[in-house]
């Protein structure tokens, strides 16, 4: 693949999560034709979900770092 093995993983995981989108949907992303404004609503609602899981990750370091 490439000289980087972290490179490697994150290349696995789109493939593997881009097998997943086409079973769930079957379309590849390519030929999903949707307009401008609902790519924009995925855009937003993935970055809110990447916020909430940041800051579950920053509780539970909260957490961890105030008990040693």
């Amino acid at each position: 693949m490439t000289r980087d093995i972290i490179i490697d993983r994150v290349i696995k995981k789109i493939k593997s999560r881009s097998d997943v989108g086409f079973k769930k949907y079957g379309v590849t992303l390519k030929d999903d034709y949707q307009p401008l404004g609902k790519w924009l609503t995925h855009i937003q609602e993935e970055l809110m979900d990447a916020v909430n899981y940041i800051e579950k990750v920053k509780d539970v370091l909260d957490y961890d770092e105030s008990r040693n």
